[in-house]
C-alpha cells in the first residue's frame, strides 16, 4: 500500500496537486492564496501555488492581484468547460471543491471543509444514485478522477497563454469572485462570459415552444441583442433533441431578419451548429432583432423540460421569457421555472406553495426570469408527466430539449 502511494506522490503533477491543496483550503480565500504565492515565491503559498501563478508573470501589468485573478479566472473557465464533458457528479464535485455556484438547494454557502462540502453533496437526490450515499466515498472516487481532468487542462493552458491572452481571465476570475461587472465587453452586474461566448448581450428573448402530446413539436425564439464587437454578421445556434450521448439533427428556419448560413453537413463542421446570418454587420453597441425556430419531426421522445443554455453575454432582468403550449390532450400534472440548478435537481418537483410552482390551467404556461440570466448558466421551466399515461412516445429521453450553445467564431 505504501509503495501505491508513493507511485501516486511522483505521478502527481505539481499543477495537480496545487489545485487540490487550493481546494482544501478551509479559509475560503483561494485568491488570497493565490495573490501571496505571487507576490513572494518563498512563503508557504508560493511553494504549494507557484507552479499555477509563476506563467501570469507576463500579464500586462502583473501585480500580484492581477496575476490572482487571472489564474483564479483559468481555473473557473476550466471547470464550466469540462462541465459539458463529464458526468454531472464530477462537475459537481469541481463546483463543491472550488466553491463555485450553484450551492445545493437547502444550503445557504458552501462549508468550510471539503469532506463537509461533499457531504453537502451527498443531500442532492439523484447525484450518487438513487438512494443518499452513507459516507463521502462516491464523492472522494468523482473528485479524484475530476481533479487529473482539471489539472491536465490547466496545465496546458498554462503552457500556452502569454501576455494579453490572461486578459479574459483576469475578467473571469474577478466577475466570478466577486460579482463586479466583467472589463471589456461585459455588462453591469453580470458575471464574466467564457473564452468561446458568442459578442452578443441580449435585452430581450422569448422562447415559445408548441408540445405535441409529450414531445416538443416547435419551438419558436424571437431575440433583441446588442453586439458586443465591431462587425458581427451572425449568431449560432445548436438545435439538438434526445439525451447526452444520442443528440439528433433537427432542421432550424431563420424567420425574420436573418438567413440561414451554414447547415448540417455542408458549411459547418459541427453536424449541428446552425448560423443565422444578419442582413448587415453590426456595429459595436449596435442593437439587432431576429427570429427562428426549430422543428421536431421525429416526435417520439419524451421532454422533462424546456431549457436555454446562456452562451453569451448574459441576458438583461425581465428579458427572458418562455412560454409553454401544452396539448390540450395531455397535460403534466405539475409544471415549475428552474434557474441555475442541476438536471438532478430541476426535476425535483418543488413543495406545495413554491413561488416557482407554474399553474397548468388550460395549457398555457409563461414564465419571465426577472433577474439576471448570467453566461454559462442554464433557464428553463420543468414539467411532471401523469404516470402511466405514455402512449404517444416510444422512448422516455428528453434531457436535452432544443438547447442553445455556444458556437465558436
Amino acid at each position: 500500500m505504501t509503495a501505491q502511494l508513493n507511485r501516486e506522490r511522483i505521478d502527481e503533477s505539481p499543477e495537480k496537486a496545487a489545485l487540490g491543496s487550493l481546494a482544501r483550503r478551509r479559509d475560503g480565500d483561494p485568491l488570497g492564496a493565490l495573490r501571496r504565492a505571487a507576490e513572494s515565491s518563498s512563503s508557504g503559498s508560493g511553494t504549494l501555488l507557484g507552479c499555477l501563478v509563476d506563467p501570469t508573470a507576463s500579464v500586462p501589468a502583473a501585480t500580484p492581484e492581477l496575476r490572482a485573478w487571472a489564474i483564479w479566472g483559468l481555473i473557473v473557465d476550466e471547470i464550466g468547460k469540462l462541465g459539458s464533458v463529464v458526468e454531472p457528479r464530477e462537475h459537481f464535485v469541481l463546483l463543491a471543491a472550488f466553491r463555485l455556484p450553484p450551492v445545493p438547494d437547502g444550503s445557504a454557502s458552501w462549508a468550510a471543509n471539503l469532506g463537509d462540502r461533499f457531504g453537502q453533496l451527498a443531500e442532492v437526490r439523484g447525484l450518487f444514485g438513487e438512494r443518499k450515499p452513507l459516507s463521502n466515498t462516491p464523492m472522494n472516487k468523482a473528485w479524484a478522477g475530476a481533479l487529473g481532468m482539471l489539472g491536465a487542462a490547466v496545465t496546458c493552458k498554462l503552457n500556452h497563454l502569454e501576455g494579453e491572452d490572461w486578459l479574459p481571465y483576469v475578467d473571469i476570475g474577478r466577475s466570478a469572485m466577486t460579482g463586479t461587472p466583467p472589463g471589456e465587453g461585459g455588462a453591469e452586474g453580470f458575471r464574466a462570459p467564457s473564452e468561446g461566448a458568442q459578442p452578443v448581450f441580449v435585452e430581450r428573448m422569448v422562447v415559445t415552444v408548441v408540445m405535441h402530446r409529450r414531445t416538443a413539436l416547435r419551438r419558436l425564439t424571437e431575440r433583441d441583442v446588442v453586439a458586443r464587437k465591431d462587425g458581427l454578421d451572425g449568431y449560432d445556434v445548436y438545435a439538438e433533441a434526445g439525451w447526452t450521448g444520442n443528440l439528433v439533427e433537427l432542421p432550424v428556419k431563420a424567420l425574420w431578419n436573418c438567413r440561414l448560413a451554414a447547415t448540417p453537413g455542408e458549411q459547418s463542421v459541427d453536424p449541428v451548429l446552425v448560423r443565422l446570418r444578419f442582413r448587415r454587420k453590426l456595429r459595436r453597441d449596435e442593437s439587432y432583432s431576429f427570429v427562428s425556430e426549430a422543428v421536431d419531426g421525429s416526435l417520439d421522445e419524451e421532454r422533462r423540460w424546456i431549457s436555454v443554455k446562456v452562451d453569451h453575454h448574459g441576458v438583461a432582468k425581465g428579458g427572458l421569457t418562455i412560454r409553454v403550449n401544452f396539448d390540450e390532450e395531455c397535460l403534466p400534472e405539475a409544471c415549475w421555472w428552474y434557474a441555475e440548478q442541476l438536471e438532478v435537481e430541476r426535476l425535483r418537483r418543488p413543495p406545495g406553495g413554491d413561488p416557482r410552482l407554474l399553474d397548468v390551467g388550460d395549457g398555457f404556461v409563461q414564465h419571465t426570469f426577472e433577474e439576471c440570466c448570467h453566461p454559462r448558466e442554464e433557464y428553463g421551466i420543468a414539467f411532471r408527466w401523469p404516470k402511466g399515461e405514455n402512449k404517444a412516445t416510444s422512448r422516455q429521453r428528453g434531457f436535452i430539449p432544443f438547447p442553445e450553445r455556444a458556437g465558436r467564431h
